[in-house]
């Protein structure tokens, strides 16, 4: 057995004992008295429990109150959170974890290896239907696949309890970012007690079981999640920040001025007003790189969603009409950038493919969107009608309103955008009603992968049930290759020419952040960020 990695012992300052009223421990600033976090969540929490956790406000909520084997620092490298080390078989097949034997959970027990065996087992499970299933195949688990398509027990999955403190992996295939998906909520311990007793009642306040730096206190339904420090947490004493409070604000303008009136700490910068903002309040108006992608999916189905929507000239001229430089210069003007493939170029290793559309100018994509249309059957005498369902936010209503204007003028295009709140969105897309539908999806690990799997006809979160084998094959290839890049481009050139998707733009990172604020990543495209190693310093 190789070592290929030891983190027990960083941040010697940990081991420094921290006094909340004077000074950083780790970094010497002079800390402020007032340690409260307030932030501000577009849409209420859909689920705390980590398996099925499908968002990144309900992730950001759960990893206050939960931990995995590891997080993320702001540069995107690992940090031992409940286990201290790994060792990894010559083969590169074979993890093993040593677990910190101190983390506990809230109830006071032990966090054990069974309790990560019983959480994986349970994410695989079919009975749980979990929308992340298929994450435990894609980080190549023994069995993971076979389990979650029946054909196998949720016993027979490659992970195994050696003893209390150890945790052994077994995967189909290595892969070399492994590790990586393990900050993922999906991979984090479950309370097998708890569930048992609770059931989906489980991750209620006073019925929730956790083992993260923080408590959930109080949940007001669409309105308010709050955390507060948890004292038996193994590294409370370098736990800075409490209470954490997320409100939910559905309007980007009214949290503004009630960012601007002091009641949040953080808050996104409403579509169009970064410029001004950041010309304002420099210091407190953030853009930075983030790895995700937003766009229009299209239902595939059999069955379900709009006819003309399977005909391949339509989806690929509703894209070429889409122009994406009014979006990102007109209405969003945050740092976006257009996206002509699905997978951000910020990836790690990833590099977009030569798309033909992503040369032309838009008068040029929009005379071949025309041929296109016209030759699928579609004009003045003949208008194509179809539906857009997207989530509350005034971004996503502007860019709707956009878009159909955009394919109104060019195209005839007759589209009827559909607001539904967030929990209504996401119902219809896993249930396939819709036509076509707002999305995005930001990175769970930083590889390409983690975009591209999203359309196998494998992935549970393959909502508008887009298939093709040679996309499929590719993928699947890329799992034992020792450069998987060059099929990740070739899929991207199979989403471009069948176009399941329509991309729209690659996200930046726009908030407004109190200056006194620090601790938040800046520098990592996951923006992955953890409240427990926020503070606010002096001003």
């Amino acid at each position: 057995m190789k070592r290929l990695l030891l983190l027990s012992t960083i941040l010697g300052a940990a081991l420094i004992q921290p006094a909340l009223a004077d000074k950083n421990p780790q970094t010497g600033e002079e800390l402020a008295a007032n340690q409260a976090y307030t932030y501000r969540m577009l849409d209420s929490v859909k689920s705390l429990d980590p398996q099925l956790i499908s968002s990144v406000d309900d992730s950001d909520v759960a990893r206050g109150i939960f931990e995995g084997l590891y997080d993320e620092d702001g540069n995107g490298n690992l940090l031992p959170a409940g286990a201290l080390s790994y060792t990894v078989s010559d083969d590169k097949k074979t993890y093993t974890f040593k677990l910190r034997p101190e983390a506990k959970w809230s109830n006071g027990q032990p966090v054990t290896a069974k309790d990560y065996v019983y959480g994986w087992q349970r994410l695989v499970d079919p009975k749980l239907a979990s929308e992340y299933a298929y994450y435990m195949e894609l980080a190549q688990v023994a069995n993971a696949g076979d389990i979650t398509a029946g054909k196998k027990p949720i016993t027979d999955l490659g992970v195994k309890a050696i003893d209390d403190a150890t945790l052994q992996v077994t995967l189909d295939n290595p892969i070399p970012y492994f590790p990586k998906m393990l900050t993922n909520t999906s991979m984090f311990p479950a309370p097998q007690a708890t569930i048992e007793k609770y059931g989906a009642d489980w991750t209620k306040v006073g019925n929730i079981v956790t083992n993260g730096a923080y408590l959930l206190k109080e949940v007001v339904e669409g309105e308010k999640y709050v955390e507060e420090k948890n004292p038996d947490y193994w590294d409370a004493k370098n736990v800075i920040m409490s209470p954490i409070t997320a409100l939910v604000i559905n309007d980007e303008d009214a949290a503004l001025t009630r960012y601007q009136a002091g009641e949040l700490d953080r808050t996104d910068v409403p579509a169009g007003q970064f410029p001004a903002l950041k010309k304002q309040l420099p210091d407190e108006a953030v853009s930075t790189p983030y790895a995700c992608a937003y766009d229009y999916e299209i239902n595939l189905a059999d069955g379900k969603g709009n006819p003309a929507l399977k005909d391949v000239r339509v989806r690929r001229a509703l894209s070429l009409a889409v122009d994406r430089d009014v979006i990102v210069n007109n209405i969003l003007q945050g740092g976006q950038t257009p996206a002509y493939s699905w997978t951000p170029p910020s990836i790690n290793g990833f590099k977009m493919p030569d798309i033909d559309y992503s040369h032309m100018t838009q008068d040029q994509r929009n005379a071949e969107a025309k041929k296109l249309l016209a030759e699928a059957g579609f004009g003045p005498d003949h208008p194509l009608t179809l539906t857009l369902n997207y989530n509350t936010s005034d971004a996503h209503k502007k860019i709707a309103v956009a878009v159909q204007q955009m394919w109104k003028q060019t195209l005839g295009v007759e589209m009827t955008p559909n607001n539904y709140e967030w929990k209504v969105h996401t119902d219809k897309l896993i249930a396939g009603d819709f036509e076509m539908a707002r999305y995005a999806w930001c990175a769970d690990y930083n590889e390409a992968s983690t975009f591209l799997d999203l359309y196998a006809s494998y992935s549970t979160n393959n909502d508008g049930k887009y298939s093709n084998p040679d996309y499929d094959k590719l993928l699947e290839e890329a799992k034992t290759m020792a450069d998987p890049n060059p099929n990740y481009s070739n899929a991207e050139k199979i989403l471009a020419q069948d176009m399941p998707v329509i991309p729209i733009y690659h996200y930046a990172k726009v908030d407004m952040i109190k200056p006194d604020l620090k601790g938040l990543p800046q520098h990592d495209v996951m923006q992955f960020w953890y409240a427990k190693d926020l503070y606010r310093v002096q001003k």
